[in-house]
């Protein structure tokens, strides 16, 4: 443990290691991990369980005062009124680290009235270690990272995560993924969100964006974002983006870059931006029943009925559950 880090970012240090070694001890023999499904396609693992204790039990050991937001538990462990509050994904990647496949991670946040201050990603297959406090910039290993600095979409490496429950809109996604590919030198799908954000900060890639993601998905890796210069927020570009389950990240001018282009598919774009992604879509099916409905939305924009901007939109989004 480094003295002159923030102590509370040493105590979530110390967590997040000791929670690699449990899954690094279990990826030696993986077959014999037990498994089982919250959802289709959404996989939880004792190793998740026993990875999310030894994390809580860290953290409120040093700060038994302090609350807990945890994926597998809630809010079932820590203080339920404090305003210190812990956000854990103990393992984020499971369907990787199920099939061996070394993109996986341990993700820990710290925030404080609503606001993350400290953040831990914890890579254990590469002993990798991201950390960040709030105005004292991100670190990979104890090196300062920067996002990168390059400055045309044409040139840059996008990260992305499809989506895979049922419910979610495959065709939009791959409107959206067809929007970004043939516009930059690569799209990649990883499998770990808070990873893919901790390669933005250290400028591995270029952006990324997903919808789909829980807090605690993109707590500490927003943290590292922008700690390491880069910008983080909905597809509308609106920096309140924790509770929407949509994520943009990027180095500033590729972020600039990529809220026109993902904009438009946001839960929060106005109503004519959505009828258009509509309008698109269904001249692609060649269906006219549905390429008559757009136009009446469109009517209603134009005659002043509808188009919520994304401010509006944040205005009624829910608070932050801390």
């Amino acid at each position: 443990m480094s003295s002159n880090l923030h102590p509370m970012l040493n105590v979530a240090i110390k967590a997040a290691r000791a929670a690699g070694a449990i899954i690094n001890r279990a990826a030696l023999d993986v077959e014999s991990v037990r498994i089982s499904q919250k959802q289709i396609n959404d996989f939880v693992t004792e190793v998740d369980h026993a990875s999310e204790k030894i994390i809580i039990e860290t953290l409120l050991t040093a700060y038994p005062g302090h609350g807990i937001l945890a994926e597998e538990s809630g809010s079932e462990y820590g203080a339920k009124d404090s305003e210190f509050v812990w956000i854990i994904d103990p393992l984020d990647g499971t369907t990787n680290f199920i099939h061996g496949f070394p993109v996986y991670c341990v993700s820990i946040a710290l925030a404080v009235r609503g606001k993350v201050e400290q953040a831990v990603i914890f890579d254990p297959s590469r002993n990798d270690l991201f950390t960040a406090t709030k105005g004292r910039g991100a670190y990979l290993n104890e090196r300062r990272i920067r996002v990168s600095k390059r400055t045309q979409l044409k040139d840059c490496l996008i990260s992305t995560g499809f989506p895979f429950r049922p419910g979610d809109n495959f065709k939009s996604y791959l409107n959206m993924m067809a929007d970004v590919m043939q516009r930059t030198a690569g799209l990649r799908r990883p499998g770990a969100a808070a990873l893919d954000l901790a390669y933005v900060a250290a400028g591995f890639t270029d952006g990324f964006f997903e919808t789909g993601l829980s807090i605690w998905d993109v707590a500490a890796g927003s943290l590292l974002v922008t700690e390491a210069g880069g910008l983080v927020g909905n597809f509308t570009g609106e920096a309140d983006f924790l509770e929407q389950r949509e994520c943009l990240a990027g180095n500033p001018r590729i972020y600039g870059q990529l809220v026109p282009i993902l904009g438009k598919y946001s839960k929060f774009a106005s109503a004519g931006d959505k009828a258009a992604v509509r309008q698109a879509a269904a001249e692609e099916a060649g269906s006219a029943d549905v390429a008559n409905e757009p136009a009446e939305v469109t009517d209603a924009v134009d005659e002043g009925q509808g188009g919520a901007t994304a401010q509006d939109n944040n205005a009624k989004s829910q608070d932050a559950p801390f």
